[in-house]
């Protein structure tokens, strides 16, 4: 056989097999397998939105920088926004008046999408009353007052326990036995710090009078100068105030006197003459309410009222010209109301008028104490208003 006869062959053969093999896979059934579906990835999950922070605004009667009542007020705030971080956001208009003024504010912190408002005044309890009717969905707080709605509460610090201590160390200080207080306006609160500073002063020197001059405002630095200067005049040589600014201890380093600082550590405006400050903290309260409303358990219609015990009041920056046994006799008293087996307002008490208050050993309660409208025995005058006397 030739040489290409045997390449036909061959190819014939190859050819014949390559059939019959696609023959047997046709009927097997066998297809091209198809390439492999991609499975899609599954969505990763977002995380949950974040909620939006709770809007807090404070209004104030005074400003910022009074050195006092205001002052105090705004570190607490700052203490709440150090507390809670961006779960929160605070603000504040200060000098707010008391009066029809304030109902615009609080209107107008609404409307700016605050859900707690915290009106640090006695005079905004009538606007913020009439507001919190209107406005259901947020949640008013109102400082020193006493109407309540189920949308508003009344919080308080007990400053008529830094007025007793105040008094202790005047007792101990005075030379003339005549000490003098620069009033604000005369509701309960401010009466009744007058009254527990003096008993303060005579629990160590029973000789002590107290001689009070009104401004009937809580701000007023060259009122309240004038009346520290009229005290100065009538013989008193420590004096004590119940208003905002630091100008009553000023007044009294330029004569060469005593007094005391009011609601924040005045130390620094005249250190010569400052003899202790009383201060409120308002910190624990403010950051306790504003948890409540975080948490959703905010509730109106309830007034509270906070102490030394609850960290909302206390004496500090005490003198060093203030005798060592002055100073322990502050640490007793503080300890006893820590633990509640002190009262300042304990029988027997004896007003003004010499007619018996409370009897010996008997303790005003809550309801007494928030309505007191007399001076106690010592307290020379009359409280304005009051035309029994």
């Amino acid at each position: 056989m030739s040489l290409n006869s045997k390449r036909q062959l061959l190819k014939t053969v190859v050819l014949t097999s390559l059939a019959a093999a696609a023959a047997l896979l046709a009927g097997c059934g066998k297809k091209p397998e198809a390439p492999a579906a991609v499975t899609a990835a599954a969505p990763v999950a977002s995380a949950p939105a974040k909620p939006a922070p709770l809007k807090v605004a404070f209004a104030y009667v005074g400003p910022v920088g009074d050195g006092g009542w205001t002052f105090a007020h705004d570190n607490a705030r700052k203490a709440v926004e150090k507390e809670f971080g961006d779960r929160v956001v605070t603000s504040f208009v200060e000098k707010v008046p008391e009066a029809a003024d304030a109902e615009r504010v609080f209107r107008d912190m609404a409307s700016q999408g605050n859900t707690l408002i915290f009106g640090t005044t006695f005079g905004y309890m009538e606007p913020m009353l009439k507001v919190a009717a209107d406005l259901k969905d947020v949640k008013f707080e109102h400082a020193t007052g006493y109407k309540q709605a189920p949308n508003m509460r009344t919080y308080d610090s007990r400053t008529y326990e830094g007025a007793y201590m105040a008094g202790v160390i005047a007792g101990a200080m005075t030379k003339s036995n005549t000490l003098g207080v620069v009033g604000s306006i005369p509701i309960p609160e401010v009466i009744r710090n007058i009254n527990s500073f003096t008993m303060g002063a005579q629990s160590v020197n029973p000789k002590i009078k107290t001689k009070v001059v009104w401004i009937n405002e809580w701000f007023n630095p060259p009122k309240e100068t004038e009346a520290a200067q009229s005290l100065l005049n009538a013989g008193a040589d420590v004096l004590f105030q119940n208003t905002d600014s630091s100008a009553v201890l000023q007044t009294a380093e330029k004569a060469g006197k005593y007094a005391f600082g009011w609601d924040s550590d005045m130390t620094a405006y005249a250190p010569k003459a400052h003899l202790g400050s009383a201060i409120i903290n308002w910190a624990p309260y403010y950051i306790s309410a504003t948890r409540d409303a975080l948490d959703g358990k905010w509730a109106g219609g309830s007034g509270s009222w906070l102490g030394h015990k609850d960290g909302a009041i206390d004496m500090v920056s005490i003198a060093e010209v203030v005798p060592a046994e002055t100073k322990a006799k502050i640490e007793t008293i503080k300890a006893g109301l820590k633990a509640g087996t002190f009262s300042i307002w304990k029988g027997p008490i004896v007003g003004s008028d010499g007619k018996e208050i409370l009897k010996k050993d008997e303790v005003a309660d809550d309801k007494f104490l928030s309505g007191v409208k007399f001076y106690v025995k010592g307290v020379e005058g009359k409280v304005p208003g009051d035309d029994k006397k």
